[in-house]
C-alpha cells in the first residue's frame, strides 16, 4: 500500500509541474504593461524580466504579442516576469526610439541585459521558454558543434560529475524546451550539453540513423579516470518531454544495485514507484562477491528499464529461495513475485524485455517437474545406476551445509592461508556420485564439530561453477578430496567415500607423515600404537622405517613416500644411533621398515633395498594388505587391483576358529603369492549372497569355499563340500584345479560389466560449455542442451542502498554472462530424475 501512495503522490506532483508548461486563457492577467521609466525603476538585482517594446500601433506586433503574453504563466514558474513596455510616440531612446529596437524582446538579469531576442525567433510558448532559458542556464548548459569540443567536456568531468548529453534537430522546439527546463532543475547535479549537430549524434555511438528525432544520453562520467575512454553512455528510450527526462534522471540517479535483506513483498524502490520492474539476483554470504559482479552487470544492461537488487538468502527466511536463484517483482498492485530458475544474464534480460517470457519459463518448468516425477514413478525399475537412483531418490531432502566453506576463485587461496589444514572436497553439484559424496561430508562435519582443533577447516568448492580453480588444483575427477597445508603441499583422498573413511583420513593427516621418533622408547611405544595419543582411538597398522646415517638415500625416499601417502597411512621414521639396535630387536638391518599390527603384537621386520619413492610406495601398499582378510565392499577394490584369483570362504556369520587357522596357515605358506586367500561375512556384506547367486543356480549350503579367477577365464570352482576345510586338502584341491582335473562349476560372461548406455563426459562437456575457464565471461550453454547434467536436488530487516558505481563487472561488455554464483547451479536445470537412458 505504501507503495502505491508513494506513486501516487510521485505522478500528481509531476502532473503539477509539467501543468505549468500549459498555457491557459488567463494567462494574460500575468503580463505587465508598464512604461519605460516604471519599467526600468522596478528591475530588482538577480531576477530576470524578459520585456519587449511596443508602440500602440506597432505594424505586424500583434501574433507576437499573444505568443509572449501566453508564455507569460509558463515563464513565472522559473521566477521570471514578462513585462510589456508602451512606448510613447515621442520617446527616442535605445529601445523605444528605433524600429529595429521595436522587433526584438529584451532579456534582463536586474538592470543588466543579458540578451537580445528576435521576434521572429519567439514564434510561440516552447521557443520563448525554451530560449529564455537557454541563456539563463549558459553556465548549466553548454553547447558544443565538434566531437572535440564534447570530448574536452566529457573530460573535464570525469571524476568529477555526471553529464546529460542531449541532441535536438533546432532550438526553440518542444524538446529543446523539455531538455531546458530539466536542466533549470537539475542543472547544479550534473552538467548539461546541447547541440543540434547531427553528425555529433552519431559519433557519440548513437545506433539510430533517423536524426530528425531528438535523443538524450546520461554519461556517467564521475566514476570514469581513462581520459582515453568516453563516458559509459545510457540512451533514454522515451521521447523528450520534461516528465520522461525527469523520470529518466531519478532512475540515472538510483543505487546501479540496492542489497536486500527482508521480505522480497515489503521492498519498494524507485524503480518501482516509477512503474519499473525489480529484478532480484538471489545470493549467499560464500559467494557474495561474485554474486554482487553479477547483479552489476545485469544492472548495467537493465538500467533506465528495471532495478535490480541482491537478495541474500542467509537473512531471509523462505523455502522458496533455495529453488530459485532469480526472482521478478512488477510494479502492478496484487501481483505476486515470480520465483525462476535462469541460465545466464541473457534470460534475465529477456525477462524484462519480453512480458511473456515470465509466464513461458514458470511453464515450461511446470511441465519439466510433472516430466520428472512422471518418469520416477515408471522408471524405477529400469534404473541401472543405483547412485543416481538413491540421489534422485534424496533430491527434495536439504543438505545441512552451514558447517561447510564455500571457496570460490577469490576467496580460495587466501583460506588456504589462514588456515593450518585445510580440507577441500572438489565437487560438480549435477553429479550423482559428487552429491552422494557431499552428504557424506555433511556427516564428517557433524561428527567432527567441536572434536576436531583449532586449525583445521572443512571446505567445498563446486568445479561447475569455479572451474578456474579445479583446473589450476589439477582437479581431472569428480568428485575429488585435498588437504592442504598451509596452503602449499597437499594430499589427494584415494580411500573409498564412507563417512568413517573420510574421518580416519583427516584425522591422520593432522600428524606428520613420516613422524620423527627421538628415542626408542617413543619408537616402541609407536609400534604399540600408543604414540602419537591422539590416533589411540584409530585402528590403524603402524610403518616404522629405521634408517642409520649411511642410509641417506632410502631415507629421503622413505620421506617422499610418507607425503604421497599421509592421510592414508601412519608412518614413523627412527635414524638415531642407536636405530641398529631397534632393529636387530625384529632381526632387520637398517634400512629396514617395521610393520606393526593389531596393536604392536605382531611385528614384522622387512628389509629396504634402494629403491624410488613410488616403489616404496606400492611396496608399503601391499604390505598393508591382510594375511587373510575379511572382503568388505570398502576394501574389495584394493584387492582386486592385484589381479589374482580369489581363494574366498563365504561364510553366515563369523569363521569358525579351526577354518580361520587352516586358511591362515594357507595364506602365509608357499604358494600365498599366487592368490588372495579371504573369507565373506554374509551377515556383514549382504551384497555377498548375489555374488553366489551369480556363481551358482542354487544357494549353496554355507560355509562354502569357492575358488574364482576374475580377471583371466571367469572359471568358478567349488570345493567339495563333503571335506573338511583344512590347509592339506585345499592344497591338493588346488592341485587338481592346476592339471584341470576339475570340472568348473560356472564360468562368468567375459562380457564386460559396463552400464548399458556410455555415461557423460564430464570434462568434454565443461570443456564445450565454458572454452577458456574464466570466471563469470561470456558463454552460453544451450548448444549442450540435449545433454545437460541434472540439478543439484538440494543444495547448496532493511534495504541498503549503496551508490551507484563503475566497477569491473559493468566494464565487461560481454552478453550470456553465466550466473555462475548464485544457487542452486543455473545451468544444471534439468532434475536428478534423468534415467540412464541420458547417462
Amino acid at each position: 500500500m505504501s507503495a502505491q501512495k508513494d506513486r501516487w503522490v510521485f505522478s500528481f506532483s509531476f502532473l503539477l509541474f509539467c501543468a505549468s508548461s500549459i498555457p491557459t486563457r488567463g494567462s494574460a492577467r500575468l503580463l505587465q504593461e508598464l512604461s519605460p521609466q516604471e519599467y526600468f525603476s522596478s528591475l530588482q538585482a538577480g531576477r530576470a524580466s524578459l520585456a519587449y517594446f511596443s508602440h500602440d500601433v506597432s505594424p505586424g506586433a500583434q501574433p507576437f504579442s499573444e505568443q509572449i503574453e501566453n508564455s507569460a504563466e509558463a515563464l513565472r514558474d522559473y521566477g521570471i516576469s514578462v513585462v510589456k513596455v508602451n512606448c510613447p510616440k515621442e520617446d527616442v531612446s535605445r529601445y523605444c526610439g528605433k524600429e529595429n529596437a521595436l522587433r526584438k524582446a529584451y532579456l534582463f538579469r536586474g538592470n543588466t541585459l543579458i540578451r537580445e531576442f528576435p521576434t521572429d525567433a519567439l514564434f510561440d510558448v516552447n521557443s520563448i521558454v525554451a530560449n529564455v532559458l537557454f541563456a539563463l542556464l549558459f553556465n548549466e548548459v553548454k553547447y558544443v558543434e565538434t566531437l572535440a569540443d564534447l570530448r574536452n567536456v566529457e573530460n573535464a568531468l570525469k571524476g568529477r560529475s555526471n553529464m546529460v548529453f542531449a541532441y535536438v534537430p533546432a532550438t526553440g522546439t518542444a524538446e529543446h524546451r523539455a531538455v531546458m527546463e530539466a536542466a533549470f532543475v537539475y542543472g547544479t547535479v550534473h552538467q548539461f550539453v546541447l547541440t543540434t549537430e547531427a553528425m555529433l549524434l552519431k559519433d557519440t555511438g548513437n545506433d539510430e540513423s533517423d536524426v530528425s528525432s531528438a535523443r538524450l544520453l546520461f554519461c556517467h562520467c564521475q566514476r570514469a579516470t581513462d581520459m582515453a575512454q568516453p563516458c559509459r553512455r545510457t540512451a533514454m528510450g522515451q521521447t523528450l518531454t520534461t516528465l520522461n527526462i525527469h523520470r529518466h534522471l531519478k532512475l540515472m540517479g538510483a543505487p546501479l544495485v540496492t542489497e536486500v535483506a527482508e521480505d522480497p513483498e515489503k521492498v519498494s524502490t524507485v524503480h518501482l514507484q516509477l512503474g519499473l520492474p525489480l529484478v532480484f539476483i538471489l545470493s549467499q554470504k560464500e559467494t557474495y562477491e561474485a554474486d554482487r559482479r553479477t547483479a552489476e552487470f545485469v544492472a548495467w544492461q537493465l538500467l533506465g528499464k528495471a532495478g535490480v537488487a541482491l537478495l541474500s538468502r542467509d537473512l531471509v527466511d523462505s523455502n522458496i529461495l533455495l529453488r530459485s536463484n532469480v526472482a521478478l517483482k512488477t510494479p502492478d498492485e496484487g501481483v505476486p513475485i515470480k520465483y525462476l530458475i535462469l541460465e545466464d544474464t541473457d534470460e534475465v534480460i529477456t525477462l524484462v524485455e519480453d512480458k511473456n517470457k515470465v509466464e513461458q519459463i514458470q511453464e515450461d518448468e511446470e511441465e519439466n517437474e510433472e516430466d520428472e516425477d512422471e518418469k520416477e514413478n515408471n522408471n524405477q525399475d529400469i534404473q541401472d545406476d543405483q547412485v543416481v537412483e538413491a540421489v534422485s531418490r534424496d533430491k527434495k531432502r536439504e543438505l545441512p551445509l552451514e558447517q561447510i566453506l564455500v571457496l570460490t576463485e577469490e576467496t580460495f587461496h587466501s583460506a588456504l592461508l589462514e588456515t593450518a589444514r585445510t580440507v577441500v572436497l572438489f565437487y560438480a553439484s549435477w553429479e550423482a556420485v559428487s552429491l552422494a559424496v557431499l552428504w557424506s561430508y555433511t556427516e564428517v562435519a557433524d561428527h567432527l564439530k567441536g572434536k576436531v582443533p583449532q586449525g583445521i577447516l572443512l571446505s567445498r568448492v563446486n568445479c561447475w561453477d569455479w572451474p578456474g580453480v579445479c583446473t589450476k588444483e589439477n582437479v581431472t575427477q569428480f568428485p575429488t578430496i585435498k588437504i592442504y597445508e598451509k596452503g602449499e603441499r597437499s594430499v589427494m583422498y584415494n580411500g573409498m567415500w564412507g563417512t568413517e573413511e573420510l574421518i580416519s583420513f583427516i584425522m591422520l593427516s593432522r600428524v606428520s607423515c613420516p613422524l620423527t621418533l627421538a628415542t626408542i622408547d617413543e619408537a616402541e611405544g609407536y609400534l604399540r600404537g600408543e604414540f602419537p595419543s591422539e590416533l589411540s582411538s584409530y585402528h590403524h597398522t603402524s610403518l616404522l622405517g629405521v634408517f642409520s646415517t649411511a642410509t641417506s638415500e632410502a631415507r629421503e625416499a622413505f620421506e617422499e613416500a610418507g607425503n604421497i601417502l599421509s592421510g592414508h597411512v601412519t608412518m614413523g621414521m627412527y635414524f638415531e644411533d642407536d636405530a641398529l639396535a631397534l632393529s636387530r630387536k625384529y632381526a632387520v638391518s637398517p634400512p629396514a621398515l617395521l610393520l606393526a599390527r593389531s596393536g604392536g603384537r605382531s611385528v614384522e621386520g622387512i628389509a629396504l633395498s634402494k629403491q624410488s619413492a613410488q616403489d616404496m610406495v606400492r611396496m608399503i601398499r601391499y604390505e598393508l594388505l591382510d594375511v587373510f582378510p575379511e572382503i568388505t565392499v570398502q576394501n574389495l577394490p584394493r584387492y582386486l587391483q592385484l589381479r589374482k584369483p580369489f581363494l574366498i570362504l563365504f561364510s553366515d556369520g563369523d569363521i569358525s576358529q579351526m577354518e580361520s587357522k587352516e586358511m591362515l596357515k594357507l595364506a602365509k605358506g608357499e604358494p600365498q603369492q599366487a592368490f588372495v586367500a579371504c573369507w565373506l561375512n554374509l551377515k556383514k556384506t549382504p551384497v555377498g549372497r548375489g555374488v553366489l547367486k551369480a556363481y551358482f543356480a542354487t544357494m549353496p549350503s554355507l560355509p562354502v569355499l569357492i575358488w574364482v579367477n576374475l580377471h583371466a577365464g571367469g572359471q568358478v570352482f567349488k570345493f567339495p563340500s563333503e571335506q573338511s576345510i583344512t590347509e592339506m586338502n585345499i592344497l591338493s584341491w588346488l592341485e587338481k584345479l592346476k592339471a584341470g582335473v576339475e570340472i568348473p562349476s560356472s564360468t562368468l560372461s567375459e562380457e564386460d560389466w559396463k552400464p548399458p548406455l556410455p555415461a557423460y563426459d564430464f570434462l568434454q562437456m565443461m570443456e564445450t560449455a565454458v572454452p577458456e575457464l574464466p570466471l563469470h565471461t561470456s558463454h552460453r550453454r544451450r548448444d549442450t542442451s540435449e545433454r545437460r547434467p541434472p540439478e543439484n536436488p538440494g543444495g547448496d530487516t532493511a534495504v541498503r542502498e549503496e551508490p551507484s558505481q563503475e566497477t569491473e563487472a559493468e566494464q565487461v561488455g560481454s552478453s550470456g554472462r553465466d550466473l555462475r554464483g548464485t544457487a542452486p547451479r543455473l545451468a544444471a536445470r534439468e532434475k536428478q530424475g534423468k534415467r540412464h537412458s541420458e547417462l
